[in-house]
């Protein structure tokens, strides 16, 4: 059932990476989450590989659990457009998607050739169409696409999504004109908070952001302040009036190994209510 005024709050796989997607959706129900997102796709070696794909065992225990649980899965994840040709991956990742339901996939951009990027996405937004999903650029501090109207600027050619997360939006510094004008294809947020204090190097980036986030209220970032110039910028589109959706993109290995992996899920549904409560009541 959504909460907070209504909207919608879900648990992003990155944190609970370990996690299976039939048990990431026990967690995310147990916890009271409405939708997670999928990882149907690793990022890097050292992650363990999901099948996904349409007639896998794994898949039908995940939309088994999700018939369960009432939870659904609102996105999946991940692409790094790095130049290649990488078209077989997200055609069988949009199979995937479209088998669970999913509205969006999360891509980034490191390509340094940013035409060919460009068009990269619009092939890519163009075969999404065929299975319901679009794309959804994030873009990230320590990649080639990292702020607000870079990756606008790709979503209006390729015509498809924008992905705002918190942590990136505070590392490269995100302006809450920039989230305003971007906000009509921003299908959902990432949450999340950190040190105010931005890491010195490239790799303190990438390590922050894959494993030592903290949960919102927690650390120094303008949450509040994102959600707000988010939703003054939906106030002028035809989504007016709606709450756009926000998932809790945390990883954090020693708060995971502390708490286990419920504990955790629980832990941050719990910051999240604050957070949307206390904007709520002002």
């Amino acid at each position: 059932m959504p909460a907070a005024n209504g909207r919608l709050i879900g648990l992003a796989p990155l944190s609970l990476l370990s996690v299976a997607p039939p048990n990431l959706v026990l967690h995310a129900a147990e916890a009271g989450f409405d939708f997670v997102g999928v990882r149907v796709r690793p990022v890097t070696a050292a992650e363990k590989p999901y099948d996904l794909q349409p007639g896998s065992r794994l898949l039908a225990e995940t939309l088994a659990r999700m018939a369960e649980t009432g939870v659904g899965v609102k996105d999946i994840e991940f692409l790094l457009l790095d130049g290649t040709d990488q078209r077989d991956a997200w055609l069988r990742m949009f199979e995937a998607g479209q088998a669970l339901g999913a509205e969006s996939l999360t891509v980034a951009c490191g390509d340094p050739d940013l035409s060919r990027a460009r068009d990269t996405l619009a092939q890519m937004a163009e075969d999404g169409r065929a299975f319901g999903i679009s794309p959804a650029l994030e873009p990230i501090s320590y990649q080639t696409v990292a702020s607000i109207p870079l990756a606008d600027e790709f979503a209006v050619h390729a015509g498809c999504d924008i992905l705002v997360d918190t942590l990136h939006v505070g590392r490269f510094g995100g302006t809450a004109e920039e989230l305003s004008a971007a906000a009509s294809r921003a299908p959902l947020v990432q949450l999340c908070d950190a040190p105010a204090e931005r890491p010195a190097d490239r790799e303190g980036l990438v390590e922050e952001s894959r494993s030592a986030r903290l949960v919102p209220g927690e650390g120094g970032l303008e949450l509040a302040g994102v959600l707000a110039a988010l939703e003054s910028g939906l106030a002028q589109t035809p989504r007016a009036g709606t709450q756009l959706p926000v998932s809790l993109e945390v990883p954090n290995d020693a708060a995971v190994a502390r708490l286990g992996a419920q504990g955790w899920a629980d832990h941050l549904k719990s910051a999240a209510l604050v957070l949307l409560g206390e904007r709520a009541m002002r």
